[in-house]
């Protein structure tokens, strides 16, 4: 039987929920207390979880506590990971890992002497969606990749999240911190490291209008570009064009598209874990389908829309995967495949194409990570209630 490792949690917002529902899923860790800096929602995730809410202070030097699960709002996840790791706790963040690289690297490097874990969202690639594309790209299913595309476009959240600012603040907002870590960290997956950016952004609109809660109505400035379009080469030779933009009402584009020496495939959307991959090999034939839905950790798992607004109706959702796995790897003294070099990466990427952009000129990528190694059933096995 898997040993349980006791959690807290610091930030109690909305995705703190697909954590909770984690249980059902994972055999080694439990939420016991949460945290927040605002009191009034820690208590009510207490009560609605069963669990115990208490200061952020009293919750980092708890020494039932071993691992962190920091859910705080962009900007804070670096503080927050810095003081788990000062507290001698193991800290698994959402994403992203810091807003900058410079905060990113003190944490890799405090990690490393305290001789801690650091685990970091996302963790959908580990998904049967992403997983089944990394399995027949490696298979040379479509050979060598030359090129692709990955798109994400939306109007913003101000519609559907009562409290939308920090999404559009200076210096944590824009399309690339938000949604940014799940293609780049999906294709960091399937290619491996990246190596140089070119970017370009735009702002489009100045003002936007809050759609839902008790501020619904106000208008709130845009401190911060809104879409990027960017070139990303990759240590490979593969070079992808990455759309990300809060700006775009609709669109029938595909999440991520691969183009390599013998076809083209389809990757399923890298913000769930199910999907279908699609291959064609010769120009006018049909796409052939390779379901996931048999898969460990592509099986539908959610039948009625949740409160996340980025979930759809039916859909297979692991969140926590990442969590778990990295205990399992603390256990066995194996290196966590949501681990901080990887998280890095991604972040070095990030703030390339910010400041690709803002300078007009490419960035090269100076964080060096491996390329993920293929998630076993034997592994996800070891994990899984």
């Amino acid at each position: 039987m898997a040993k349980v490792f006791n959690i807290g949690l610091i930030g109690c917002g909305h995705i703190a929920e697909t954590y909770f529902r984690a249980h059902k899923y994972f055999n080694n860790f439990k939420i016991i207390k949460c945290a927040d800096i605002n009191k009034k929602a820690a208590d009510n995730c207490a009560k609605i979880y069963k669990i115990k809410s208490v200061s952020v202070n009293e919750l980092l030097k708890d020494k039932d506590i071993k691992v962190i699960l920091n859910l705080t709002i962009p900007k804070a996840h670096y503080i927050i990971a810095k003081k788990s790791l000062l507290n001698n706790k193991h800290v698994y963040s959402e994403k992203p890992l810091a807003i900058n690289l410079k905060d990113g690297k003190e944490l890799i490097k405090l990690a490393k002497r305290k001789k801690l874990y650091i685990g970091n969202a996302p963790d959908t690639f580990l998904g049967g969606g992403n997983q089944k594309a990394k399995e027949l790209l490696d298979k040379k299913l479509i050979g060598k990749v030359k090129f692709g595309n990955a798109t994400f476009a939306f109007p913003g959240v101000q519609s559907y999240h009562p409290n939308p600012e920090p999404w559009f603040a200076k210096k944590e907002g824009g399309p690339v911190i938000d949604m940014g870590p799940y293609y780049l960290t999906a294709l960091v997956n399937l290619l491996g490291p990246a190596e140089e950016v070119r970017s370009i952004s735009a702002k489009g609109v100045d003002k936007r209008v809050i759609g839902i809660g008790p501020k619904k109505g106000k208008s709130f400035k845009v401190q911060c570009p809104t879409t990027y379009f960017s070139t990303i080469k990759f240590k490979n030779g593969s070079i992808i064009r990455v759309t990300l933009s809060f700006d775009v009402i609709s669109h029938l584009r595909n999440h991520i598209e691969l183009y390599g020496e013998k076809g083209s495939m389809i990757v399923p959307d890298p913000n769930m874990f199910g999907g279908s991959v699609l291959v064609n090999n010769k120009l006018g034939s049909s796409w052939k389908t390779y379901k996931t839905n048999n898969m460990k950790l592509g099986k539908i798992n959610i039948r009625s829309q949740s409160s996340r607004a980025n979930e759809s109706p039916t859909n297979a959702n692991y969140r926590g995967v990442g969590l778990s796995e990295m205990i399992f790897s603390i256990q066995n003294k194996k290196i966590n495949k949501c681990n901080g070099s990887l998280s890095l990466h991604v972040l070095n990427i990030i703030e390339a194409i910010h400041v690709s952009a803002k300078k007009n000129k490419a960035e090269k990528i100076t964080t060096k990570c491996e390329k993920p190694k293929f998630f076993t059933n034997k592994e996800i096995n070891s994990i899984m209630k």
